[in-house]
């Protein structure tokens, strides 16, 4: 009996045993069957189907391998699909065939990512497992054409038509170049790998012109002495050479905007004009300064230093030229003088009509650049979005607030309003006056206290250091504004700012600055201050909330070192250096420069990022050798 017990737990073992081992040939098949399935290249139409994990398997050792990168939703990859099946079916009748593969770039990422996916349809030719860009027409014989050309065995692709520059080449170019654009990068910055596609895309539309307009790059984390010369602090930074001058690009940064913008830097920075009628009508219907340089020739050296003057400006007015003695007549201008018109609707007894400067021999192209600056507003001008940041950024700025509209129906409303100003402004040539319509400057008016005045004309005064000033409401007259202008000439007038309530107990470790203790805090010279401006909804900034909070702890023994923060979207920052364009906004003011403050640049938000920062820039750290 006891034998028979023996068997049967023997019997049993070796069948629990033969289970387990079912079992693991059972999970071991079904896994190589999920792992099969889940790089298995299934076909679609003539079109293979590539994901994150069939991709690389696919493409090792192929020649070439047309691939689309695509969106379920996008209308312009569903109506290319027909056409794209019909390329699948030639290629594969080539010989050797050619793959032809779609990829869902919603759903496979880590592709889309990896080949910097912006848009759908994006074609990209795989040789040898590098990309090639395809920026053809989207027909079957043009992409047809351009695969079998990549095809080829003896195939290579193009140089780039991006210039590489480095301390051996830099100078000699840009100094010889009519205009070039160089793009100063870091190999590691996004921005800047987002950039390469686009900007080589146009550099190489731009060499094809004639003449040609030459693009660069310049490797800033290689060539730093390049990089500190031309003063780059973050990237990638454009830069306009014109023969060795260095100018600043303000256009776009895909390849159409940078072809048309770089286009218009390329051509003469002033038009000419034939016929005295051309100015006419600019006096008469223009809303800007109208610049006009009287010359004999092209020859004329006043010319040339007209011509370099208005090259560095080219963006801030539009300016003009003339040979003509008709224009040279009416502007009652002789060769060699710089014109400067306003508009006739800001014509006014007050100021003359016309300013002139006279191009001598000492004329240097800073003097004529100061001529176009000093009379590039009106006595009373009319100020608005569109030319607030070119024409208005003088302080302080009176601007008077009503209905501005210089249409035939409401001109001599406007003016009525306006010739009060004029009264004002003569008697006060140290400040800029400007009215403005009060629907353009609603949140100005709001942030002024004044959007629920009810009175028609509204007056503020935005001054230096970001500081503003509003006057009470009250009926206006010249004799009102000549008061309110008068009282803050006289210091005795408080500015206007937003502020939460001062905290009664603010000796943390981070202190906590309002509208109302800026100036007590920040600009406080016996400290160095570091201040982070934040707004309570931004993510980065409460995931940087406990590594600055760290940071305050650990100076908390700094007497002279204050570690701050602001709420930017509950409080004004009363001051134009701190200029807050998103969250979290990080300045160092040191306690010898607080006008000129140092922005953090760069994402190392960390607890050594910043305390590197601070200790790069501090004037009164005790314990430097201890941190």
């Amino acid at each position: 009996m006891f034998r028979r017990r023996r068997r049967h737990r023997q019997t049993m073992r070796k069948v629990a045993l033969l289970l387990v081992v079912l079992l693991g040939v059972a999970y071991f098949t079904t896994l190589k069957k999920c792992w099969k399935d889940d790089t298995e290249v299934k076909e679609e139409n003539g079109v293979l189907i590539l994901t994150d994990n069939n991709y690389d398997t696919f493409i090792e050792g192929k020649d070439t391998v047309l691939v689309e990168f695509y969106a379920p939703w996008c209308g312009h990859c569903k109506q290319f699909a027909p056409e794209y099946e019909k390329i699948a079916q030639a290629l594969k009748e080539n010989e050797p065939a050619i793959p032809v593969a779609k990829v869902d770039a919603t759903v496979a990422s880590e592709l889309a990512s990896r080949f910097e996916v912006s848009g759908y349809p994006t074609i990209k030719i795989l040789k040898n497992g590098e990309a090639v860009d395809y920026d053809g027409e989207r027909t079957q014989k043009a992409i047809v054409e351009r695969v079998k050309e990549v095809a080829q065995p003896d195939w290579k692709p193009p140089p780039e038509a991006t210039l590489v520059l480095t301390k051996d080449n830099f100078d000699e170019t840009v100094n010889n170049a009519d205009i070039i654009l160089v793009e100063f990068y870091a190999p590691w910055c996004g921005h800047c790998k987002r950039l390469a596609p686009e900007y080589e895309k146009a550099a190489k539309e731009l060499s094809q012109r004639s003449p040609p307009i030459p693009l660069a790059k310049v490797d800033a984390t290689v060539e730093s002495e390049i990089a500190t010369r031309f003063e780059v602090t973050g990237y990638p930074t454009l830069k306009i050479f014109r023969k060795g001058k260095v100018f600043d690009y303000n256009g776009p940064r895909e390849k159409y905007g940078i072809v048309e913008y770089m286009g218009e830097q390329a051509g003469p920075p002033t038009k000419q004009v034939q016929a005295w009628k051309q100015v006419q009508e600019l006096i008469k219907d223009g809303d800007d300064a109208v610049i006009v340089g009287v010359f004999s020739s092209e020859q004329d050296a006043a010319y040339e230093i007209y011509i370099e003057a208005c090259n560095a400006l080219r963006e801030d007015f539009t300016f003009r030229h003339t040979f003509s003695s008709e224009v040279s007549k009416h502007l009652k201008a002789s060769p060699g003088q710089i014109v400067i018109v306003q508009p006739e609707k800001f014509h006014s007894k007050y100021e003359p009509a016309s300013h002139v400067l006279t191009v001598k021999d000492l004329t240097s192209v800073s003097d004529v650049q100061e001529f176009f600056k000093k009379h590039e507003v009106p006595l009373v001008g009319h100020r608005k979005p569109s030319n607030d940041a070119k024409r208005y950024t003088k302080r302080p700025l009176v601007v008077v607030y009503y209905g501005v509209d210089f249409s035939f129906d409401y001109r001599k409303a406007t003016q009525f309003w306006r010739s009060k100003v004029l009264e004002v402004a003569n008697k006060f040539p140290e400040y800029t006056f400007a009215i403005a319509d009060e629907e353009d400057y609603a949140d100005e008016l709001k942030s002024l206290g004044l959007s629920e005045s009810g009175e028609e004309v509204n007056v503020g005064i935005l001054a230096d250091g970001g500081k503003k000033y509003a006057m009470d409401p009250d009926e206006f007259d010249s004799d009102v504004l000549q008061e309110f202008v008068l009282a803050f000439k006289k210091g005795k007038l408080q500015p206007i700012i937003k502020s939460q309530p001062v905290p009664k107990n603010n000796k943390g470790p981070v202190k906590v600055v309002v509208g109302k203790t800026f100036d007590e805090i920040v600009m406080d010279t016996q400290k160095d201050v570091l201040i982070e401006f934040y707004a309570p909804w931004c993510g980065h900034c409460k995931k940087l909330e406990p590594d600055y909070l760290a940071l305050g702890k650990k100076y908390k023994g700094e007497k002279n070192l204050v570690i701050a923060k602001m709420d930017a979207t509950a409080n004004d920052v009363p001051n134009d250096s701190y200029k807050v364009e998103g969250f979290p906004t990080i300045y160092f003011a040191p306690s010898n420069s607080k006008q000129s403050p140092i922005k953090l640049e760069g994402g190392d938000r960390t607890i050594d990022g910043l305390s590197k920062f601070i200790e790069n820039h501090a004037t009164k750290l005790q314990k430097r050798d201890e941190l």
